[in-house]
């Protein structure tokens, strides 16, 4: 049989649970606890789609401001432009929010912002431009959109004309990531 091919049912592909090679059936390895912690850094960098400078430059502003460091950073992050149109349901995807945001579609407090990173506060006012509003994404995501999955700090003033208002900052509670801030934390302390 050897060098023959076989098609049977016999000679099926094994699976195995480990690597191929020789190097292979070793077994995981335990991760570092610096490893921990670059993974949880790369897990927030890739969920909100930033660089390693502009994250820590949030880490900088997080340490600074008064509170826990850890939820400061979740906090900064959350309440970016670019993440509160995706958590209200405005898009599917925080890259699809960006591309409105750059597009130019969205006000804030009535005025055109086309950065992603913009920095909302409390009683800051989110809306859709006019001439954007009659385009068809617009009009299908407004129909769509669905009040119960809509964080805390947030509220539609109006639903129609798809203007938000932020309620207030979010809250540990708010902010759903399965993201470690205390080794994120560690990691920028070395």
């Amino acid at each position: 049989m050897k060098g023959e091919r076989c098609f049977s049912a016999k000679c099926a592909m094994v699976k195995r649970n480990y690597a191929p090679g020789m190097h292979g059936p070793k077994g995981n390895q335990r991760v570092s606890q610096f490893g921990q912690q670059l993974r949880e850094k790369q897990k927030a960098l890739k969920t909100y789609r930033l660089l390693e400078r502009q994250f820590s430059e949030y880490y900088q502003k997080a340490k600074v401001s008064k509170g826990d460091t850890g939820e400061n950073i979740l906090r900064l992050l959350e309440t970016r432009l670019d993440n509160a149109i995706f958590r209200a349901g405005l898009s599917k995807s925080r890259d699809g929010a960006r591309q409105l945001i750059t597009h130019g579609n969205i006000l804030v407090n009535d005025r055109k912002v086309d950065i992603p990173s913009y920095q909302l506060k409390t009683n800051d006012e989110i809306s859709i431009k006019e001439a954007s509003l009659k385009k068809e994404y617009f009009q299908e995501i407004l129909k769509k959109i669905n009040k119960k999955d809509m964080p805390s700090w947030l509220g539609f003033t109006d639903e129609k004309s798809g203007k938000i208002k932020v309620l207030g900052y979010p809250t540990s509670e708010d902010i759903k990531q399965n993201i470690n801030a205390a080794l994120i934390v560690e990691y920028y302390s070395r």
